[in-house]
């Protein structure tokens, strides 16, 4: 009997925070908003926070999705997410970014790129703006390769390669990234237009291309080292970034 009340309890407490979003056979379960104080450049910001999870079961009966999480073994896999600054569904102005995962770069503050600046000054700007969102797109590492992939490229990258010429030498195109699900995450938090921050036209279009509206885009240079010189202009010779006025090397 205390099991069977201590189980209602957690379907009480979970099922009013669980959202199903249909796909045609398929379905994404978000469950939030969960406060989520974060330590933004020595100050604490409260930001909304959203996880979701891709399922084979289209289902409302939550209980059900709930006993199968024990069993899912979901550690062994991603979990994209997202972070809710502001009154993300009812302002006029919303930024927000699209940012991949970068294990290097966002945990260990890598010098090789510009990911874990891009994803610190994309919630500040999303802070200052007053409203937007950060999705964490966790299965995007090394522009979707993967993280023992991306260490391959790194040691081609050591001896000559740029970022381009190692993903395809290991048999990859030079982005495989996909961000189908974000944007349906972000229809059902938001509908009215989003300004996105970014240099890479491939998520604008992405974003068009979905019918979202998009108000416009904010670029993200910065944090130019020796280390990213050669990174940086890749981007914008061969993957078409969108360079912006003075703060990217070799204007």
């Amino acid at each position: 009997m205390a099991q069977i009340k201590l189980e209602s309890k957690v379907l009480s407490v979970l099922k009013d925070k669980i959202k199903l979003i249909q796909k045609e056979d398929e379905a994404i379960y978000l469950v939030g908003p969960i406060q989520l104080p974060v330590n933004l450049y020595g100050e604490t910001t409260i930001f909304q926070w959203y996880c979701w999870l891709n399922y084979d079961e289209v289902t409302e009966d939550y209980e059900r999705i709930i006993d199968h999480l024990a069993s899912a073994n979901l550690a062994e896999y991603q979990q994209s997410s997202v972070l809710v600054y502001g009154d993300f569904d009812n302002a006029d102005e919303a930024l927000i970014r699209m940012h991949s995962i970068c294990h290097t770069g966002d945990i260990f503050g890598s010098k090789r790129c510009d990911c874990g600046f891009q994803l610190k000054e994309s919630m500040k700007k999303i802070k200052e703006h007053g409203a937007g969102a950060l999705f964490y797109l966790a299965n995007h590492e090394g522009r979707g390769i993967g993280l023992f992939s991306k260490a391959m490229a790194y040691v081609l990258q050591e001896n000559g390669f740029d970022t381009v010429e190692a993903n395809e030498s290991l048999g990859f195109d030079n982005d495989l990234r996909n961000y189908e699900d974000a944007i349906t995450v972000l229809k059902s938090l938001r509908t009215k237009p989003v300004t996105l921050i970014t240099n890479n036209p491939n998520k604008l279009a992405a974003l068009r291309d979905s019918g979202m509206s998009v108000a416009g885009r904010t670029p993200l240079w910065g944090d130019v080292s020796e280390y990213n010189e050669k990174y940086l202009e890749t981007k914008i010779v061969k993957s078409g970034h969108l360079k912006a006025e003075g703060t990217c090397p070799n204007d």
